[in-house]
Parts: C-alpha cells; structure tokens; sequence
C-alpha cells in the first residue's frame, strides 16, 4: 500500500494533513474517449479533522473534494485556480463524533458547518423545535450532514467519459425510523460541472415523512461587494422583519460587516417546460459566478440566506434549493410541506453546480436565467408571507 501524505495547496488550509492511499480502489486514474479523469481516496489526520474520509475527483476542469465521512458533502471545488468555497470560522471539516448535533440549545449542528455544499434533513432540516416540557425534539438542520457513508464505491464510463461516486448514508432510530441516502457525485472528463443525483428511500415497514434542503454555500472570491443573485422569482417574501428592511436589496450583496445579521427570504422560482430552474450568484464584474440548476417538481421551494459579516465571523451567502422552508418542523407539517413515503418508497432529486470562471460562461448563464424569467413578472413581498413563517 502506498500511501502519501501532504499539506495540500490551495484546497486545503496549511494545517491540514490528508494522507492519500493510491493503493485505494477508490484511486484511479482512467483514460476516456473525452479526455482523463482521476480519483483520490485520503483520510485526514490530525485536529478535529483526524479520521475524516475524503475523496477528490479531477475532472481536467474541475477539481472537488468529497466528504463521505459528513454525509457525502461537497467540502471544496476548484476551477482554473478559483476556489469555490468560504471561510468558515470553525476550520473544518469536523469530524462528526465533535458536532454536538442534539445539544440542547438546538444548534450544536453549527460547530460543524463548513461545507460549499451541505444536505439538510433527512427526518428534519430547518429550525430546532422542543416538546412543551422544553425537550428538543428536531436539532438545526437535521442529522444527515453529521452521519457517515455505510457504503463507497466509483462507477465509470469510458465512452462518455462519466464518472460517479457513490455513497450511501442511513439515518436511523429503532422503531421510529430508517431513511436512506444514496449518493451518487456525478462528473464528466473536460466538464466543470457536478451534479448531486440523491434518492431518498424509506426502508421501513410504515409510512414515513421527510425533508430535505441543500445548503449551498460560497464567499469570496465570488461573494463581495456589487454580487448579484439572478434567480427567476415567481413569488418571495422575507422570512422576518429585519430582513425585510431589505427587501428592496434582497438579491444584492455588500462588502463584510461587522456585526451584520442574518437575512433570509422564501421564494418559489419559474421553471421551464421540464420543471428545471437555475439560479446564478455572479461577482460584480461578472466575470466569475456559479450557478445551481435544479427541478422545481421535487424541490419546489429555494431559500436566500445571507450572512454578509465579517470574514472572520463567516461572510457567506447560502443558495438553498429544498422540498421546503426551514422553519420548525410542526409549522412546517401544518402547512403541507413534509413528503410522505410509503414502505421501500424511493423519492429522487437532481441538483446540478456549475462554476463559472469567465464572462462569457457567466453570460451563458445569465441568458438562462433570463430566459426563464420570459415576461418579467415577480411577486415580491415587502413582509413576512402568511403561511410561509410562523
């Protein structure tokens, strides 16, 4: 077994050790008719890091690390020297045995977040809720971010030159529940872009309720000053009062600043003729960007969140396509949007990212997103909408 170990270059902090085993069926490196694409399984050591898995996968466009370890997350992604990240306070990745997940204040699932892109649920995946004794019943975000793949392995085409790699991840309790992610991390040889394929099964016996929201998250360079979001809206409305004091700002984006709070608006988006919508965060210049496709028939409902602080508190923006918005549970339920699966029922979702390192790639987009705009038509509330927050 060969195994070697690095304090790798711009991907990765300077304190960070990956020892990567090429020896690994996980590690290849595979000639295809359009073009190489390669494998690499590592483990980090050291820190709250030791023991976490990571696969990285270059596509000759693209480079993205994997996390099995965190749930299949996608931790980093790096196109023509961009890294397409932020700076998380907490310096990760955390190994999931150190995220206090059901802390009693509800929010022990931020001592891990640290992920470009981070699925949120499975059972729950929006605000902590507590029985009327005080009890938590549903932390921040949910579980499955902070359990492990069960499973890992790689599949390839050499005539299309696809690759994926797959994991699956169980979220479970005996007697209450047994929901099943599988993974699959989808790349092309010469392409840039990744899509999220996940299918969601209920291995139970009974019926079975679900959530699920992917919390995509970039900061510089892409976030600064003059960012825009080019999202076609069909309807939003700020989550609270303080966000909308910004409502006539909602989708632009200023320099870190001390002390800033949080905004968040609900929106659902157009789509086309096959329910695919796309959503762009570009910079100022519009030079670089990136852009989150997804179908709006099983993901109907996106989330804006951000969280322009200052660097060193987390200057992020959070692109969040989700069966449904992140208020508590119950609320949630009450208003129709959890998904019900019946015994062995399997439910599939589709996200696609794309980084964008060019004006013209940032333009090709940016059409897209007109497009489905067609007419111009928004409805933007100036309040919180009934029925959308409590």
């Amino acid at each position: 077994m060969t195994t070697k170990t690095s304090d790798l270059r711009s991907l990765h902090s300077p304190n960070q050790r990956i020892s990567w085993n090429d020896q690994s069926p996980l590690s290849m490196e595979i000639d295809t008719r359009e073009g190489k694409i390669s494998t690499r399984y590592g483990i980090f050591s050291g820190g709250a890091s030791d023991g976490v898995e990571v696969i990285e996968v270059a596509t000759g466009s693209v480079r993205a690390l994997i996390l099995p370890t965190r749930g299949m997350g996608l931790w980093k992604v790096e196109k023509d020297g961009v890294d397409f990240t932020w700076d998380s306070p907490i310096s990760g990745p955390i190994h999931p045995s150190l995220v206090p997940v059901f802390d009693p204040n509800g929010i022990g699932w931020l001592e891990g977040f640290d992920e470009l892109v981070v699925r949120c649920g499975l059972e729950s995946n929006g605000a902590p809720e507590y029985d009327p004794a005080g009890h938590l019943l549903y932390p921040l975000h949910g579980r499955i971010a902070n359990l492990p793949a069960q499973s890992l392995s790689i599949e390839y085409d050499e005539a299309s030159g696809r690759l994926d790699v797959i994991g699956e991840v169980l979220e479970s309790r005996l007697f209450i529940k047994r929901l099943r992610l599988r993974s699959r991390i989808r790349f092309h040889a010469g392409s840039a872009e990744i899509s999220l394929l996940d299918d969601v099964t209920n291995d139970l016996s009974k019926p079975a309720t679900m959530q699920l929201l992917y919390h995509i998250n970039l900061g510089q360079p892409i976030l600064e000053a003059g960012s825009v979001l080019e999202v076609p809206v069909a309807t939003l409305a700020p989550k609270d009062e303080l966000s909308a004091k910004e409502i006539d700002q909602w989708n632009q984006f200023n320099g870190p600043e001390t002390g800033y709070a949080e905004r968040v608006y609900f929106a659902e988006l157009k789509s086309d003729d096959t329910a695919s919508t796309t959503a762009l965060l570009r910079n100022a210049n519009q030079t670089r960007g990136f852009a989150v496709s997804f179908n709006t028939a099983k993901l109907p409902r996106f989330i804006l969140w951000k969280n322009t602080a200052a660097v060193s508190d987390g200057y992020v923006v959070g692109l969040e396509p989700a069966t449904n918005f992140p208020n508590t549970r119950s609320f949630e339920q009450s208003q129709g949007r959890v998904l019900e699966l019946q015994p062995e029922e399997t439910v599939s979702f589709r996200v696609t990212l794309e980084p964008l390192t060019s004006e013209a790639e940032v333009a090709r987009i940016s059409e897209r997103v007109a497009r489905l705009r067609d007419d111009g038509s928004e409805q933007i509330h100036t309040s919180p909408k009934t029925g959308w927050s409590p």
